[in-house]
């Protein structure tokens, strides 16, 4: 057994005492579309292996009683008096449970034990993997047949109501539907998906965290959504039938966007181009071509930088640095941006020298330390233990 579920196994034992289940419920990296999400275009996520765990037992009356492993902290509260709090941790946990309660199902109180080996901070979904585990795991001790697609959903809503974080539907699908050596090709607009093989032979993935999160992050997030709704708009007036950047294509924003105004032009193009990339990404998987797709992560770090400019300094020195590396794939920043980590695929075997070289360059040029991660492709949310 895991030590991880071993140790929140014995803490449940120690705190609550009692018959409980383990739910695992992992991170994810993205390879590539960067958002496209809020576009109603295309993802290529995967789960990954760090995930948050769980172990939860059933009450009978109403008190719902968490502990967090990570934080040494309790928290109580009741599930007719849910609502956000301040402590930050307990809300992936209520957010979820009062979403099951407005949808009219029925839950009584339970205990609960939080534990993660998913960094958190390092734009790897910690968030998602927290509300996806206990959603499941509500799920599971209350048989309440929830359809694995309303467990995203109802965790999704749960980031919106008590995080805060009006958060597309990417991480917590890709955490919940998660298929071991294989990305999901998820459809933001319908939430159709497909599962493209990934199987890497001698091939991992490293993330490589910068360790900033400038503070632009989260305002010029909400101005590129606006950007691309202008574009949108201005494309609309010629073509009534176009809702999304999803609908449009390089032809239409040359014509309507571009004369108008060039900023927005720039920013949709990057969107529509990346949908594109991704499709193309999706059939070099299946051919098998990994260098062919990671072309396409260097372009679309391009783009991210160049056009939606999202970027960083940090973020862009970690993909030149590796941009003339024969062990080096493809590489891009992955996320929001202004921040949090680059994606690299890189041959395994050179994975560890890499790490080395780069920190130093890092360290010596950012002035900053570097924190890597290699990460394999794993199931999604699971049930892995009941006592």
């Amino acid at each position: 057994m895991n030590t991880l579920v071993q140790k929140i196994s014995n803490t449940y034992g120690n705190v609550f005492g009692g018959k409980h289940i383990v739910v695992r419920s992992p991170g994810r990296v993205n390879i590539i579309g960067e958002h496209t999400d809020y576009n109603e275009g295309f993802v290529l996520p995967a789960a990954i292996n760090k995930a948050a765990y769980v172990a939860i037992g059933k009450r009978d009356d109403n008190i719902i009683k968490l502990y967090s492993q990570a934080f040494n902290e309790n928290f109580e509260t009741k599930t007719n008096e849910l609502q956000p709090t301040d402590k930050g941790w307990p809300n992936y946990v209520l957010g979820v449970a009062d979403q099951m309660i407005k949808r009219g199902h029925k839950l009584n109180g339970f205990n609960l034990v939080l534990d993660a080996d998913i960094p958190i901070g390092a734009g790897l979904s910690s968030s998602a993997a927290v509300e996806c585990a206990t959603a499941f795991a509500l799920n599971e001790i209350y048989n309440l047949n929830i359809p694995k697609v309303e467990l995203a959903l109802i965790s999704q809503k749960a980031e919106h109501t008590f995080a805060g974080v009006m958060c597309g539907i990417m991480d917590q699908f890709a955490s919940v539907f998660g298929k071991k050596d294989h990305v999901i090709k998820l459809d933001c607009r319908s939430l159709e998906y497909e599962y493209e093989p990934f199987k890497m032979d001698g091939i991992s993935i490293l993330l490589l965290n910068t360790n900033v999160k400038h503070s632009l992050a989260d305002s010029e997030y909400n101005v590129r959504r606006q950007q691309c709704e202008e574009g949108v708009a201005l494309v609309k007036k010629f073509h009534p039938d176009v809702k999304s950047l999803r609908d449009v294509n390089l032809d239409m924003l040359t014509r309507h966007v571009a004369p108008v105004n060039r900023e927005i032009f720039t920013r949709c193009k990057y969107v529509v181009e990346e949908n594109s990339r991704l499709l193309k990404g999706c059939e070099d998987l299946n051919n098998g071509d990994i260098g062919a797709l990671g072309k396409k992560m260097f372009a679309s770090h391009h783009g991210l930088s160049t056009e939606y400019n999202v970027s960083c300094k940090e973020l862009d020195f970690l993909v030149e640095c590796v941009k003339n590396k024969p062990s080096v794939f493809g590489a891009r920043m992955m996320g929001g941006g202004f921040g949090g980590c680059t994606i690299n695929l890189v041959n395994d075997d050179a994975v560890e020298e890499l790490i080395n070289e780069i920190s130093k360059m890092y360290s010596k040029e950012m002035g900053k330390e570097l924190t890597p991660y290699v990460a394999k492709v794993e199931d999604g949310t699971s049930l892995v233990d009941s006592q």
